[in-house]
């Protein structure tokens, strides 16, 4: 049981985080409180399926989680990067010329590559904190996160033309 409901706060939130990703012009509409709230509430649904995945003992949940604030604090910057990402390709892909694409694209390894360097970065920290097995579930619940949500904006992002 424990197990799904963490499936349907994946989705929730791979949905949450497509709509704000997705849709740039909508969050400038919105007063900057509403989006931080909109942004604390993804994050809590987030730790809530983490902390229903990764089983914690008291002295484990003491170590990892000021290493899981800190990581997510440097993942919220690279997936605000790719919400500028996504906002220029949308500004751009009507009348799209090479340059455009070829920066675009070059925005979009960096963001891929800098994501990995991260998520290295922080491997000895997690292991540091947590047991091994414990370390691969948190990053299976990451990776799955990160394709849930790859899928709906590759789902919701046209060709370019």
């Amino acid at each position: 049981m424990k197990r799904r409901n963490a499936g349907v706060f994946v989705l929730a939130l791979a949905l949450a985080i497509t709509v704000w990703f997705a849709s740039p012009a909508l969050s400038q509409d919105k007063p900057a409180g509403n989006m931080e709230i909109l942004i604390e509430k993804i994050r809590a649904d987030k730790k809530l399926l983490v902390v229903a995945n990764m089983e914690l003992t008291e002295p484990e949940a003491k170590a990892f989680w000021p290493i899981y604030d800190k990581f997510q604090d440097e993942l919220f910057l690279l997936r605000s990067r790719t919400a500028r990402l996504i906002k220029d390709y949308a500004e751009a892909l009507k009348d799209m010329k090479n340059e455009e694409a070829k920066a675009l694209l070059d925005e979009s390894i960096t963001i891929e590559s800098l994501g990995l360097k991260l998520r290295q970065a922080y491997l000895p920290k997690f292991r540091k904190a947590l047991p091994e097995k414990k370390v691969a579930r948190y990053y299976q619940i990451e990776n799955k996160i990160q394709a849930m949500l790859n899928y709906e904006l590759a789902k919701e992002i046209p060709l370019v033309e």
